[in-house]
């Protein structure tokens, strides 16, 4: 099913989603399937660092369908015990069928992630 026109949307559900980020910059985080018939407008993405002692590096990545990662943020550093808005709802990203976020952190478990979006249809 192709992506849907954004005029005829019948259906806007909110979604969130959090996760731990590891030290693979590729790891998946929220991925729109190939045949969803949705797009997803991601609204804003959250890092916190919950390590309290140490800074850690993110980075933050779209994969369009089939295509290579592009980075919106990439190695940056997030003090001990602080949260970074990698992205809020002054700007906008689409998520077309096939397209994902994907992320990761200089140090394993010591960062975690959340991508709060909507899903149209």
């Amino acid at each position: 099913m192709a992506n849907p026109n954004l005029v005829n949307v019948s259906t806007i559900t909110a979604k969130s989603l959090q996760a731990a980020l590891g030290t693979t910059l590729t790891t998946e985080i929220l991925a729109n399937p190939g045949s969803s018939g949705k797009v997803f407008k991601v609204n804003n993405i959250i890092v916190a660092n919950i390590d309290g002692s140490s800074s850690v590096d993110i980075s933050i990545f779209i994969t369009k369908a089939s295509g290579s990662p592009i980075a919106i943020a990439s190695t940056v550093s997030v003090p001990a015990d602080s949260t970074l808005i990698a992205f809020d709802k002054n700007s906008t990203i689409y998520l077309q069928e096939g397209d994902n976020i994907e992320a990761g952190a200089s140090a394993a478990s010591d960062a975690t992630i959340t991508i709060n979006y909507e899903e149209l249809s």
